[in-house]
């Protein structure tokens, strides 16, 4: 026997004021008694600090107390019976608490910070049998920022004297030079899009990648604990490309991974754009990998904010 949560949109997503419907689904190989069903959204901002990565106070590490979001429960049936077989058990919730100060903030899965909203069902059978319970979880858009009627566009420049690690002496030598521009605010449903240029490079290129990252912020008490980490790489360029040449950025951005630019009291979620361009070096295929974030003497680099926010 088994029971699901069938929600009635088919991709899930909801913004704050919008009614949740859809069917409970019972398969049953025989008819039960129940004392009721129960339905259940329960949101929160689920809030993580390691002590390694926060950097301040090696002892904090764990889970801290959850920020909530709503939380309201419902009947969907009184106390009866469910027959044997396929049953589906319409129901309706609004998203809302119905309070003035409601807060909705996006979906969003981080390595620190997670903002899940999810539906539980109950089918309560007593005492001397286990109760039968399945979760879903939707994703909500909020419904507050409203995006420019021009995506803002910054160019930039990527030289041996904007770099501020140490380079290989062939390239700090030779020299090169590497322009462009990319979109610094977008909608968090769009691509972010910018465009590419080698203009000179004494030393061959080997790839050019855009990296994506997230910058997840957490108040502990007085201090504020901050990690930067990857969200994707994308690469736009394979090979020593030819010079003058604008290679076009296209990035598709994760739902999950992603959400507009948040500043709240406990916690924050900022986001950058890293244009990461690599040259072919024999330093290169004996050196490992493995963080893509490292500085290293063979890769040129510059860093953007960038701004995610959604369109009403």
């Amino acid at each position: 026997m088994s029971v699901e949560i069938k929600l009635s949109r088919s991709n899930r997503t909801y913004r704050p004021n919008d009614p949740l419907r859809g069917n409970i689904i019972t398969r049953l190989p025989s008819s039960i008694s129940h004392r009721g069903i129960h339905l259940t959204l329960n949101a929160s901002v689920n809030l993580q600090v390691r002590g390694g990565s926060a950097g301040f106070i090696e002892s904090i590490y764990g889970v801290l107390k959850p920020i909530r979001i709503v939380k309201k429960s419902i009947q969907v049936q009184p106390s009866g019976k469910i027959s044997a077989g396929t049953t589906q058990i319409p129901f309706s919730i609004i998203l809302n608490d119905g309070g003035k100060d409601d807060k909705f903030y996006e979906t969003f899965h981080g390595e620190n910070i997670s903002i899940q909203y999810l539906l539980n069902v109950d089918v309560v059978r007593g005492y001397l049998h286990k109760s039968l319970s399945a979760t879903v979880e939707f994703i909500v858009e909020s419904e507050f920022a409203i995006l420019p009627i021009s995506p803002e566009m910054v160019f930039f420049y990527i030289t041996q004297d904007t770099q501020r690690h140490s380079l290989l002496p062939e390239l700090k030598s030779g020299g090169f030079k590497i322009s462009g521009r990319i979109c610094t605010q977008c909608l968090v449903s769009d691509p972010l899009v910018g465009e590419l240029t080698v203009e000179a490079s004494a030393v061959p290129v080997y790839s050019i990648d855009i990296h994506l990252l997230r910058v997840e912020s957490i108040m502990v008490g007085e201090n504020i604990a901050t990690e930067t980490s990857i969200v994707q790489t994308t690469q736009i360029a394979d090979g020593d490309v030819c010079h003058n040449l604008p290679l076009p950025i296209y990035v598709m951005l994760p739902r999950l991974l992603t959400c507009p630019t948040v500043f709240a009291g406990p916690f924050s979620v900022e986001f950058k754009v890293t244009i990461l361009v690599t040259f072919q070096t024999e330093l290169y295929n004996v050196q490992t990998k493995s963080d893509p974030r490292a500085l290293r003497k063979w890769v040129a680099m510059e860093s953007l904010p960038l701004e995610l926010v959604q369109s009403k």
